[in-house]
């Protein structure tokens, strides 16, 4: 009798075979069909509450899986894919899932059958390439030396976007702001020089775009008022310093013998502020921002000399002021000087809502904007400047890789007709995979009509049918509950929208049809860890 290996721990779950591999498949699909409907310009918006009872309201695919704190190994490579494509991208989240999902639900079939894994991953890999080929083939180049045939086609890929968001009323004024911002940039496109704040109340159309930097007024002291709020070619002093008086008691034990040397200590105290304010006045500068307090003695010292001051600033608008107006964040006022001290053309602050903002335009440094957003709710405010975010994502990928495809579920039908073309001159098992990967880009289209209450059977027919007489760029008309052509319909995606969204999706798939055995570690026990106590008498 052979004895008997113990090679893991006690308790430790192991489940392998074709079982294991069907298991995490379903799984995939449980997440994808959280997701599924979310997809197109009638998506529908999900309402997550986490732990701490706090509700987000989204229909972003990369932020309802971060939501949902998903545990299963397997259905955790797609939350991975989408947050990777919302990094790399901005946009597409939701397709790059469902993909995923529907990739994996054709060839559950086949694995069920007994077919092996890897003839099935072979086949998917080079069915991807072969659908790279086909995107880089077909798509559109940008002509970048007309400024304005530029501008209406960025516009045009932001609106695309901002369709399937919660703000698509306002994709015309929304898609105009976003390209206004990206084109204010310089050529590196950096995404950290594109400030977002959110100020509630008021409508949705009263957000405007700073061309500069604007940064909301944290703490005002008695003095504030008298200070002017307006200035032309100031110079801006950035200061990591505090410019108040500390009590005593805060600091350290002092003790003395009379009132006198009591006296000489505050006196010393206010030269050494009253001495900072003179460096910082005699350096020319007219406006002084710090990222510590700035007491009521300062502010009112400043406001005396028609300076103006605001304390108590966040680091990162600190950081993106100075690279915007030139000079340096100090830490001493000693060395304030024409170096260190940055300008602008005008500056400005006003009332936003009910909230006081630093306004700094004609910026000579690096080029920078802020957008100001209004709105009723924060939970609107948040879903806003997400949507924002994959809108000026798109814009800055169709500015640095020049195609464009047409969007609306055409490019993965025309992809699907040329795999389906090629699958009928395979000989061996191949053409059945194949046939699966170009019925699987179909859940796209499908979905789109799906959400939108459309009969999906019907639509994809006679998209079938346009593909084949060669209409190429026909996809689904959300706003007939019809096809009609995508290109001329101005709904356009980068190329690299669709060509990430493949390549992760496959990627994923051929990961989770690899894996054919999971071990999961046992979890301690508390009562095996915690120390054995000693009885007393």
């Amino acid at each position: 009798m052979q004895p008997q290996v113990i090679l893991l721990k006690e308790g430790t779950d192991s489940s392998q075979g074709k079982g294991q591999l069907v298991s995490n498949i379903n799984a995939c699909a449980v997440v994808v069909d959280a997701i599924r409907t979310t997809l197109g310009p009638r998506g529908m918006d999900k309402l997550m509450v986490n732990a701490k009872s706090e509700a987000t309201i989204s229909n972003d695919g990369a932020t309802i899986l971060k939501e949902m704190n998903i545990i299963h190994p397997a259905a955790k490579t797609l939350v991975d894919i989408a947050k990777s494509q919302d990094a790399e991208v901005g946009d597409g989240t939701t397709t790059v899932v469902l993909l995923a999902g529907e990739l994996l639900r054709q060839c559950k079939s086949f694995i069920e059958e007994g077919v092996h894994p890897h003839a099935i991953v072979s086949a998917f890999r080079r069915a991807t390439n072969e659908a790279i080929k086909l995107v880089n083939s077909i798509a559109v180049k940008i002509n970048k030396d007309s400024p304005t045939e530029l501008r209406s086609l960025l516009e045009r890929c932001a609106s695309t976007s901002l369709n399937s968001k919660l703000i698509h009323q306002q994709k015309d004024m929304f898609s105009k702001m976003v390209v206004d911002a990206v084109m204010s940039l310089d050529s590196y496109l950096p995404l950290d020089m594109i400030g977002i704040k959110k100020v509630a109340g008021g409508a949705l159309e009263d957000s405007f775009l700073v061309d500069g930097v604007a940064f909301h007024k944290s703490f005002s002291y008695a003095g504030f008022e008298m200070q002017p709020k307006k200035y032309k070619n100031p110079k801006i002093a950035m200061l990591n310093i505090e410019l108040e008086l500390k009590a005593e008691r805060d600091n350290a034990e002092i003790r003395v013998n009379n009132v006198e040397e009591y006296q000489r200590i505050v006196d010393t105290e206010w030269k050494i502020l009253y001495d900072k304010l003179d460096l910082i006045h005699n350096s020319g500068a007219k406006v002084v921002l710090s990222k510590l307090p700035i007491g009521d003695v300062a502010t009112q010292y400043f406001a005396d000399r028609d300076m103006f001051c605001a304390g108590r600033i966040e680091m990162n608008d600190l950081k993106r002021t100075m690279k915007a107006c030139g000079g340096a964040i100090m830490t001493t006022a000693h060395d304030l000087d024409e170096s260190t001290l940055g300008t602008c053309d005008l500056f400005l602050e006003k009332q936003v809502g009910s909230n006081r903002y630093n306004l700094f335009t004609g910026c000579p440094g690096a080029k920078t904007c802020t957008m100001v957003l209004r709105g009723g709710s924060s939970q609107f405010l948040e879903e806003t400047e997400r949507s924002l975010h994959d809108a000026i994502m798109i814009v800055r990928r169709a500015l640095k890789h020049d195609a464009v495809v047409a969007g609306g579920g055409a490019i993965e039908l025309e992809i699907s007709k040329h795999l389906r073309d090629l699958s009928v001159k395979e000989a061996g098992r191949q053409q059945l995979f194949l046939a699966a990967y170009a019925k699987a880009l179909e859940i796209i289209p499908r979905q789109l009509c799906d959400n939108a209450g459309f009969d999906s059977t019907n639509i994809l027919n006679k998209l079938r049918a346009r593909h084949a007489d060669g209409g190429r760029w026909y996809g689904v008309d959300i706003h007939s509950e019809d096809v009609t052509d995508n290109m001329a319909a101005c709904v356009w995606e980068p190329a690299l929208v669709k060509l990430n969204a493949l390549t992760a999706a496959s990627e994923a798939a051929c990961l989770i049809l690899s894996v054919d055995e999971t071990i999961k570690s046992a979890r301690a026990v508390q009562g095996e860890t915690a120390p054995q106590m000693m009885g007393g008498r």
